[in-house]
């Protein structure tokens, strides 16, 4: 069998690095995209089981042209990219009234921007294989909104309904999309919310403790298996039962 070839952005990332790690296992070719990734990050990825081989490219997923030339590169590479995972995000939390327009731009460029940055360019090659997966990583903050976070939150909504759509232009080609709603996880981006915060949000968690990566990874390594192609344009909640819809 072909060798499945998957991309990951902010795959050096505390979530990234998990998922790089899960579709690995499962025998996936992993390529991790991060800004500006160090020899340190890069050495430690490749020290967890299972991704001595995997490679690491560095990307702004905001720019549009680096992008598109990272997955043509994998595909003339490769001859094939058969999973994207869209995990590359940012936060620049404040208040409306006192949120900067850059601090706006700036995380609706990288959370919202990066997926049609790579989805984009990904979808022909998808196409012209009859095959495909992409996940794409929202927030339970896209969910339930968050004081402070009106640029976190309208990006992570906005992640899953361009999962939808996508998910309805592409589903007669063998391509699935759908996204992931992570909780509150235990990353260096949830490590800087004061510890008293935390500990009023971990009262409220029914499971009674925050996500690790690898409860994250499963899921979108489970969305990214062949045998996922009859769930399309879904989401996912990985929250621990904090946000509990219909």
């Amino acid at each position: 069998m072909t060798q499945r070839i998957a991309l990951v952005s902010g795959g050096l990332g505390g979530i990234g690095t998990a998922i790089c790690q899960s579709l690995a296992a499962s025998g996936h070719h992993v390529i991790a995209a991060d800004l500006k990734p160090s020899d340190e990050r890069i050495a430690a990825l490749r020290a967890l089981p299972g991704l001595i081989e995997a490679e690491a490219i560095d990307l702004d997923v905001g720019d549009a042209d680096a992008c598109a030339q990272a997955v043509a590169d994998i595909v003339s590479r490769h001859g094939r990219l058969d999973v994207l995972v869209n995990s590359a995000g940012i936060t620049r939390d404040s208040t409306l009234r006192k949120m900067e327009r850059a601090h706006w731009d700036a995380v609706l460029d990288v959370n919202l921007g990066g997926l049609f940055n790579l989805c984009k360019p990904a979808i022909e090659p998808m196409i012209a294989q009859g095959y495909g997966r992409i996940v794409n990583i929202s927030s339970i903050n896209g969910q339930t909104g968050q004081f402070g976070q009106t640029n976190y939150a309208a990006a992570k909504a906005g992640v899953h309904g361009f999962s939808m759509a996508l998910a309805r232009e592409v589903a007669a080609k063998g391509i699935t999309v759908n996204s992931v709603a992570p909780g509150y996880c235990d990353t260096p981006m949830v490590q800087t919310i004061p510890a008293a915060m935390r500990e009023k949000i971990l009262e409220q968690i029914p499971v009674g403790r925050i996500a690790q990566p690898i409860d994250i990874a499963r899921v979108v390594d489970f969305l990214a298996a062949e045998g996922s192609g009859y769930i399309t344009g879904a989401m996912l909640p990985v929250n621990g039962g904090l946000f509990i819809s219909f």
